[in-house]
């Protein structure tokens, strides 16, 4: 009987693949492995197995066989899989989608077209000169890839030339399987099998008197491999290994030595693999820091509700010692021999919590980012994928999430109110915060969500009794919460009185703070150096010819960069429109204030920590540790700023511009500036003196302003969620975002309108709003059109996915749609 497998392929395939499933490979292969299949003409790639059986596809089309085995054991188990399916019916992706997010690089293997000369082609006489020359490149017998050809023969038209060389019989091509991934190795000795006898090898050693280097070598080499006279080859695998630079560095050199030993067939060398992961060590003797009376009530009200519930909000305020509460939670998890994943929103707080946490745990913690090389990520999922060998404690961003776990007992979610938890762009767009509950429920694990300002939907779900609720409401060791100082930036520039982008105040509460060799931290959500140039005679732009946004100026490059698209433009030395050479830069980002600081306290040591200052992974703890260090003393930065970095020396902090925050033109924007002003303001005064924090803005009468500077979560909690109510926002429904994008605005247009009268039947105007032009309507080359549906709680799920995406499907196989595309948000943040 023939046994068939479906397969997941790293492609937005709409469903699975149906392969043969050859008998040579029917014993070893199981739902989880990785296979080599065949996709199309040519192509090969790694696939992961996800249903075996014997039911033999039906349809008019050539069923192909698994071409190979990739691993000996399975990859991922039924449980992932399981999660991966979850992920892409609730966001609305395919599974393909989900699994090119969910595995490294490194494990998604893709063959790569190679390029050789037919031998018995005689017709190159014949050719036009770019097919001569490009068929001048290539080899008969050593194959090139498209990548490096194109790169060799520099110009255009390289692919148009290969194509009419394959068509006319002059090139063939094969496809090659590249791993990408590559075991570190170093070279190690051994001894030869021939000496695998305590007799042979003193017989040995009895000859090589006569030549007392080689024999000091071999003795060395002995000492090194805890070799003794017990030795035989049964315990010959039990020999310390050892590495050819240790054994030369132990002898003092002797390089020709040990070249002798292996001529003669004494010594051999060979690779092992010595990966590349580089775990903490734990402190010995480390004291337990003492909890609280306080921090004990919560534990126990962790612990209460986790009884029967799957998820519990600790709500603590800044500095209240939340961390303390993980540490225990995590060590009865790793002595109950379960796993811990513990999720951060920003790789920048990795850096400090991995600190932390690693002077506790030590080699039983891992950890898990993005900004890791791929092989080192390979590394860390092969790990986790073995069970005698997974890390107790993983410590990761997002995409942590997709890492196997075997015996998963917990979830923390530290700052669970975080954006960064929620995937943009590309799919599947899934919330980390949302999409762990349900991993938790199936592991049969619990979640504990941490921060000082929840979002309001969990805050909603902690007081109506679907979450557990614990609760902090005092700083550890009695420190008071900052004050906020409001400081009105409109009228102090009416009566000019600040000249420089800091009020006053704030200039003198960080030069107070400097001379009494204190910290201070300046938030400013806007990298760059201006958000804008305008001509100073017409009022003309620099505008990004991709995107409908104008330029941010870049001071350090002297560059225009488009912070939609990424491209970069050269500073133009005049206005194009009138020919005015004054350009004016209008508003502030992140670098034009560090300049603005270094010129108002020119002896301070300043850091910036943005997007632009962070691309390389040990940016964020270079600059992170010397802001810990006491060797910088004042820190600009975005909202990285603002994740639960924790500073003792910070006493004060400016807010710049509290209006940029509140006033986006989104329903979230209130909720948004309230958790990064709360949170930024939380950074000051942790240690020693209560902080002083200046907040900036030219509303200072708003009531969520006042809200702020009274730490009132509670009361803009209640006053928020009756207008949520009121206007059927969440929690009271959920969201999907639908936006269609194509190059053409005539056909995106009446693509929008098209989807709404196929819509409009299944929803109220209430519902389902649109189709309207974003706020930023075109982006690299696109035009955009976005709908907002709304779904009330008693809307079946599976009902509606479908009525959407058949309603996607319909139009997107329509002739005249040919380049349109339909992505759905959902539960946009």
């Amino acid at each position: 009987m023939n046994s068939y497998v479906d397969v997941i392929l790293p492609l937005a395939l709409p469903q699975v693949l149906t392969y043969r499933l050859p008998a040579s490979l029917q014993a070893r292969v199981g739902v989880g492995s990785r296979v080599v299949v065949p996709l199309g003409k040519r192509k090969f790639y790694s696939a992961i197995v996800s249903r075996i059986h014997s039911e033999e596809p039906q349809g008019e089309y050539e069923i192909k066989d698994v071409s190979d085995l990739v691993d000996e054991k399975p990859l991922i188990g039924t449980e992932q899989i399981d999660f991966w399916k979850w992920i892409a019916s609730y966001y609305m992706c395919t599974l393909g989608e989900v699994m090119k997010a969910a595995l490294p690089a490194g494990l998604k293997l893709e063959s790569e077209m190679r390029l050789l000369r037919e031998e018995d082609f005689d017709g190159a006489d014949d050719l036009p000169p770019r097919e001569a020359y490009v068929l001048s490149l290539l080899s008969a017998t050593e194959p090139k890839t498209l990548a490096s050809l194109q790169k060799e023969a520099s110009g255009a038209g390289v692919l148009p030339a290969v194509k009419r060389l394959i068509g006319c019989g002059a090139l063939r091509v094969e496809e090659h399987m590249a791993r990408q991934y590559r075991p570190r190795t170093e070279t190690h000795v051994r001894l030869c099998e021939d000496y695998f006898d305590a007799q042979k090898l003193n017989t040995l050693l009895d000859s090589l008197k006569r030549s007392p280097k080689q024999e000091n070598m071999l003795l060395l080499y002995a000492e090194l491999a805890e070799l003794d006279a017990a030795f035989t080859l049964q315990n010959y695998k039990l020999l310390a290994e050892v590495s050819k630079k240790k054994l030369l560095h132990t002898a003092g050199g002797g390089e020709s030595a040990l070249t002798a030993l292996r001529q003669k067939g004494i010594l051999e060398t060979y690779a092992y693999e010595t990966g590349r992961l580089k775990t903490a060590k734990a402190v010995d003797g480390l004291p337990e820091r003492e909890l609280t009376e306080a921090q004990h009530q919560a534990i126990d009200r962790i612990k209460e509700n986790l009884k029967d519930k799957t998820c519990c909000l600790l709500h603590g305020v800044t500095s209240s010692g939340k961390t303390e509460i993980y540490i225990q939670l995590i060590k009865e998890q790793l002595r109950a021999g379960k796993q811990v994943l513990y999720l951060l929103p920003e790789i920048a707080l990795t850096t400090q919590i991995m600190q932390r946490l690693g002077r506790v745990f030590g080699e039983q913690m891992g950890v898990y980012h993005s900004k890791f090389p791929d092989n080192e990520r390979v590394e860390i999922y092969q790990r986790m994928a073995s069970p005698d060998k997974a890390f107790g404690l993983l410590l990761g961003v997002r995409s942590a999430l997709f890492l196997p776990y075997h015996k998963l007992g917990l979830i923390i979610i530290d700052e669970e109110h975080e954006t960064s938890f929620k995937q943009q762009e590309p799919a599947p767009r899934y919330n980390a915060r949302d999409a762990a509950i349900v991993l938790a429920k199936m592991a049969g694990a619990k979640v504990v969500l941490g921060t000082a300002t929840p979002s309001l939907e969990t805050y909603h779900n902690a007081l109506t009794g679907k979450y557990g609720f614990a609760e902090l409401s005092t700083r550890y060791g009695n420190m008071q919460l900052p004050e906020i100082i409001v400081e009105d930036i409109g009228e102090l520039r009416r009566k000019k009185l600040m000249p420089t982008p800091f009020a006053p105040r704030l200039i003198e509460e960080i030069r107070l703070a400097l001379s009494r060799g204190e910290q201070a931290i300046l938030f400013q959500n806007r990298r760059g150096y201006s958000p804008q140039l305008s001509c100073s005679n017409c009022g003309w732009t620099p505008r990004c010819s991709r995107c409908d946004v104008a330029l941010t100026f870049h001071q350090k490059e002297n560059k225009l960069v488009c912070h939609y698209c990424g491209a970069t433009y050269a500073l133009p030395a005049q206005c194009p429109e009138c020919g005015e050479h004054q350009l004016r830069d209008l508003g502030f980002g992140t670098e034009k204030i560090e300049a603005a600081v270094k010129a108002v306290f020119p002896s301070a040591k300043t850091a910036r920590l943005d997007l632009d200052t962070t691309r390389q992974r040990s940016s964020y703890e270079s600059i992170l540790s010397d802001f810990a260090a006491g060797k910088t003393n004042i820190l600009i930065g975005t909202q990285m700023v603002t994740k639960g970095l924790d500073f003792g020396g910070v006493s004060v902090v400016g807010i710049l511009s509290a209006d940029q925050l509140l006033s986006a033109p989104d329903f979230r924007a209130y909720e948004r500036g309230f958790q990064l002003m709360s949170q930024v303001a939380g950074r000051a005064g942790r240690k020693k003196r209560r902080g002083k924090v200046i907040l900036q803005t030219r509303q200072p009468d708003l009531e969520v302003v006042e809200q702020v500077c009274r730490h009132d979560f509670r009361g803009f909690y209640e006053d928020t969620i009756a207008e949520r109510e009121a206007f059927m926002y969440p929690p009271f429904t959920r969201i999907i975002e639908i936006y269609l994008k194509h190059r053409e605005e005539k056909t995106v247009t009446a693509a929008a309108q098209r989807l709404a009268s196929m819509l409009q039947p299944h929803f109220t105007k209430e519902e389902l709003l649109g189709p309207d032009k974003p706020v930023v309507a075109w982006v690299q080359l696109q035009h955009i059109r976005k709908f907002l549906l709304k779904i009330v709680p008693s809307m079946p799920p599976m009902g509606l996915r479908h009525t959407l995406n058949a309603a996607r499907d319909i139009i997107i196989g329509q002739p005249d749609m040919k380049g349109l595309t339909i992505t759905f948000n959902v539960d946009p943040l």
